[in-house]
């Protein structure tokens, strides 16, 4: 279970900061995030405001789809379910792909290729952002750092901390054990994802695709 929240926790930052280097700013995992590009764009600093503006409902429709796909599942087999978002996400990844691919070179924030590639992406990580949600189990977020840094933060300050008794301690433990190796796994993903994208570019979505496959492929002993 972490590896996996560690694997998609890597492919969040990846596509996060492919589409933030591509896409004039966009995030596709941190959604709200653009909210502080728009404000910037408003006042002249920045670009895209119509396509950040346009994947809010995008990301909105990754979620409720994630929902819709999940409640249509068998019954007790969250397997299923989850082998079904994953490819879903995944086919959404390669569309992402292969509207950048037709949008390059990338010049024009409202160009319909670059819209529809910033849509695509977007719609891909409102489900893994849903995921978690719909299909309960044991883990980590893993799209959005900030909570997890935050809290390993705080079990850092408690494990340090001589007046700490041994539960709080284990706790503290267990919860770093889960939380830093998905932080780390963001932060390569967000550094691999941009050099990834500055040396093949759009065809570099290849990777976060077939990472989904193959989580799709082992979704049975993970939930």
């Amino acid at each position: 279970m972490k590896s996996t929240d560690t694997v998609l926790a890597a492919l969040a930052g990846y596509v996060d900061t492919l589409s933030f280097v591509a896409l004039f700013g966009l995030f596709t995992a941190h959604v709200t995030g653009n909210f502080v590009l728009i404000g910037a764009a408003l006042t002249g600093h920045g670009q895209g405001v119509f396509l950040k503006l346009l994947v809010f409902p995008a990301f909105i429709a990754g979620v409720a789809l994630a929902s819709v796909l999940t409640r249509a599942a068998p019954k007790g087999r969250p397997d299923h379910a989850a082998r079904l978002l994953y490819a879903v996400q995944g086919v959404l990844m390669l569309g992402f792909g292969a509207a950048g691919l037709m949008a390059a070179p990338i010049g024009d924030a409202e160009n319909t290729w670059v819209l529809l590639a910033g849509v695509l992406g977007t719609f891909a990580m409102g489900i893994q952002n849903a995921h978690s949600r719909v299909i309960q189990r044991p883990g980590v977020p893993n799209t959005v750092m900030t909570g997890n840094v935050t809290q390993a933060v705080l079990d850092t300050v408690e494990l340090l901390s001589p007046t700490v008794d041994d539960p709080g301690r284990s706790s503290a433990k267990a919860r770093l054990a889960k939380l830093v190796p998905a932080i780390v796994g963001f932060a390569c993903g967000a550094v691999a994802g941009a050099f990834a994208y500055q040396w093949i570019g759009f065809w570099a979505l290849l990777a976060p695709a077939a990472v989904l496959v193959w989580l799709a492929c082992r979704a049975t002993g993970d939930h």
